[in-house]
């Protein structure tokens, strides 16, 4: 068998810099300084014979030969990751882990139904081992690209680009409804949307999916509402709406959970206004048994409540 001329440290530096899209955020991410990533690039493009980035005004671009050690280096570090995670398994009697990204966008109580199908599996009580993160899908995706999630739970479809290979999962649709305290929902809940003329609103920010299907509502039943609070964290604007600064929207499904129904009530239906969940998954040579059951269960959890 031939003995393979590449250094697989600075293949990995390579693989960071193409997914960050830059050598600085790259050196950020691995904490190491520029001068190294950029010693290493080149000793990698040394020993390939192939110039594998380009400079493009100030941006580094993938070469043609680039895009096919990606490629390959995707799979590589992909496989690696999944060895380790088997003998660890192992190490571990079995235990399973599983990593998702959930987007700060993301309700989560959505997301909490979502994960039931993987809670549910047999034996999984014993087994599984859930790690979860929250932030901007951005940031997630990005996580997700270098194998550090196994899925990533959002509110959007991943649109795709060269640098990330993922799939986007629709798993459900649900009901937006707009929510309060018990005061407030007696103030306003008679003769709804009309009686909404005046009241204090707390919405997501105008990054987020929702937002613009919220605006259309509002003024298609012309509601002349007093936006008091944006949030671009769902479960910031439920705390705060919970605390009586405002009627906030929200999945129906929140009105399966305890803690919040003590708190909230619904004031009513946003007719036409509704969400949609989406697991975002890799191109994965070894299936990952509980993101398979969120993929094909997870959905149904959801419609359940």
């Amino acid at each position: 068998m031939r003995a393979l001329n590449i250094n697989f440290h600075h293949l990995y530096y390579f693989w960071v810099v193409a997914h960050e899209g830059g050598v600085t955020r790259a050196a950020e991410r691995l904490g190491v300084a520029v001068q190294t990533i950029s010693t290493q690039l080149g000793l990698l493009e040394q020993s390939l014979g192939k110039s594998l980035m380009s400079l493009q005004g100030r941006r580094l671009v993938l070469t043609e030969a680039g895009r096919s050690a990606l490629t390959y280096a995707d799979q590589i570090f992909l496989l690696g990751e999944q060895m380790q995670e088997a003998l660890a398994q192992e190490e571990l009697g079995r235990t399973l882990r599983l990593t998702v990204g959930i987007s700060d966008a993301l309700p989560k109580a959505v997301a909490y139904n979502v994960l039931q199908a993987a809670l549910a599996m047999p034996g999984a009580s014993q087994r599984l081992r859930l790690v979860c993160f929250e932030g901007q899908f951005e940031s997630l995706l990005g996580d997700l690209a270098l194998h550090k999630l196994d899925v990533l739970l959002t509110d959007r479809p991943y649109s795709g680009n060269a640098s990330v290979r993922a799939f986007s999962h629709p798993l459900a649709e649900y009901e937006i409804s707009l929510f309060g305290t018990a005061e407030l929902a007696a103030k306003y809940s008679e003769n709804f949307p009309a009686c909404l003329q005046g009241a204090p609103l707390l919405l997501p920010t105008r990054n987020t999916a929702l937002r613009a299907r919220l605006d259309q509502w509002l003024e298609a039943n012309k509601v002349k509402a007093e936006i008091v609070g944006e949030f671009e964290d769902g479960a910031l604007m439920k705390t705060f709406g919970a605390r009586g600064l405002g009627l906030f929207p929200g999945p129906a499904v929140v009105d399966s959970d305890p803690d919040v129904q003590q708190q909230i009530v619904s004031v009513g239906e946003m007719a036409g206004v509704r969400e949609q969940c989406f697991a975002i998954s890799n191109d994965r040579k070894i299936k990952h048994p509980a993101v398979e059951a969120i993929l094909e269960n997870g959905g149904n959890w959801l419609k359940a409540k």
